[in-house]
């Protein structure tokens, strides 16, 4: 605890000590080492699936705590490999990629076919693998946002990946597309007991009003995650809030007063909240991404993104640039603080 304090200086106690007076902590289903049992026991997840969630809630250091660190490195497409890769060369060789994963300790990876598929054999049986199966590809010009699939989800399955993910981004004008191919892939994979993973994005130029960026607000991603939940997402991946009343600042859509008066504050625990409150008051976990690599800052804007995403009622980070742009020894210690997080059983619930 207090390398963490130390981390978050002198936002300790504003962070720490936040007490919620919004949606209550006892309406969360809240991460334990029972969470498969009491989230999915109920419900239409087959057996396959739930032992799939198994592998993913009991690998790495924080196995069979309810929650997750997963090492996310799929960047070098949309972002491009250069710009994803060059500030440590080494992970231009997706095996490195595998031993980060491994070596700092993580749930899982995520990653590409062709990184996973390049150390099946090796590694598949060692660390689950999540295959990212589709991308934004920013090669093509002009530059466009949409999401497309780069292969089946029977390949993800064959080259033993224990769980698929996928982005979606809603609000753009191919969302409609990319929901009904993403609920298909979904259904897909449940049937072949592999797991799922939405990251659930928004992306519109709409989102943007009067200088104001509400594409991190937490009305509209909560929303996001509802969608997301429905098409049945095991786990969902989000950012973390930066900011509130998108719908009444894009003025579509509808939404209800209580929801800024009542169910939120300006506090970003409270904003963390309510995402999880969409994701069906976090019977489907929710995690938040890491961003991207600040240099310095990194450990503490991880350790402060962590105790938001804990304190709300999150089950992890999905932390990959702050992590992989850095030497090994050095991403692997910013995953295990970020595990710390998790592991400090004083970091309770707000």
């Amino acid at each position: 605890m207090s390398k963490i304090t130390e981390l978050l200086g002198d936002q300790a106690d504003y962070y720490l000590n936040h007490e919620s007076k919004t949606i209550s902590k006892n309406h969360i289903h809240l991460p334990g080492a029972d969470f498969i049992d009491r989230s999915f026991g109920p419900g239409n997840r087959n057996p396959q699936v739930l032992r799939s969630l198994g592998q993913l809630y009991g690998t790495g250091r924080l196995a069979n705590t309810g929650y997750m660190s997963i090492l996310p490195v799929d960047q070098g497409i949309e972002h491009s490999a250069g710009a994803s890769f060059a500030p440590n060369p080494a992970f231009f060789d997706p095996e490195n990629i595998v031993k980060l994963a491994i070596e700092g300790g993580c749930n899982a990876v995520a990653s590409t076919y062709g990184v996973l598929a390049a150390n099946s054999r090796k590694y598949a049986h060692k660390i689950p693998f999540i295959v990212k199966i589709n991308h934004n590809e920013f090669l093509s010009y002009p530059n466009k946002f949409d999401q497309i699939m780069f292969g089946s989800v029977d390949e993800a399955w064959n080259l033993g990946a224990v769980a698929v993910g996928a982005t979606i981004y809603f609000g753009s004008d191919e969302s409609g597309r990319q929901i009904q191919e993403v609920a298909a892939a979904f259904e897909r994979a449940h049937e072949l007991g592999m797991a799922t993973v939405l990251w659930c994005y928004l992306r519109n130029n709409a989102f943007k009003v009067y200088g104001v960026d509400y594409h991190a607000a937490a009305d509209l991603t909560g929303q996001a995650n509802h969608l997301g939940v429905t098409i049945q997402a095991d786990i969902i991946k989000q950012k973390l809030p930066t900011n509130n009343g998108g719908y009444n600042a894009t003025k579509h859509g509808k939404t209800h007063p209580k929801v800024y008066s009542e169910l939120t504050t300006d506090h970003p625990i409270d904003l963390a909240r309510y995402q999880v409150a969409n994701c069906y008051m976090g019977r489907q976990g929710l995690i938040n991404s890491g961003g991207e690599s600040k240099g310095a800052t990194d450990l503490a804007e991880a350790v402060t993104t962590a105790v938001i995403n804990k304190r709300a009622g999150g089950q992890g980070l999905i932390s990959g640039r702050k992590a992989f742009q850095k030497p090994m020894n050095e991403g692997i210690a910013l995953l295990n603080t970020i595990q710390d997080v998790y592991l400090d059983n004083t970091i309770t619930i707000a």
